[in-house]
């Protein structure tokens, strides 16, 4: 069989493109193999990527280094902050406030109990 000049694919060669993992197009047979040992003791035979293991054997991530990559790690995992040193503070606070006020609440409902005017109080009653 000859090539025909005038067929519309003739003279178009076939690219070469990589996948998005770094494999060959073509026989998914042929890619390399991850080659991690897995619990049965056998070498894992699912296709590299470019790091060499598959997305199972790839590692885990060793997390931010920089203080900036810390810092946007917090953020990105900042929830509500209940739990916010600001928050419990602010808790803290109201609690004390709440306290002081049921406090001075019983004292005077003793000296109202016990007869003691309390100045300036009994012209609002």
């Amino acid at each position: 069989m000859t090539k025909n000049v005038n067929e519309p694919h003739a003279n178009r060669e076939k690219k070469t493109t990589l996948l998005r993992n770094g494999n060959p197009q073509g026989d998914p047979m042929n890619a390399p193999r991850c080659g991690a040992m897995t619990r049965k003791g056998t070498p894992c035979l699912a296709p590299a990527l470019t790091n060499g293991r598959c997305r199972m054997h790839g590692g885990k991530s060793t997390g931010p280094r920089t203080a900036e990559g810390l810092e946007r790690s917090r953020k990105a995992n900042f929830k509500h902050g209940l739990y916010s040193v600001e928050s419990m503070a602010a808790r803290r606070y109201m609690s004390q406030l709440l306290r002081e006020s049921r406090e001075t609440i019983e004292q005077v409902e003793k000296n109202v109990e016990a007869g003691a005017v309390v100045s300036g109080f009994s012209e609002h009653l």
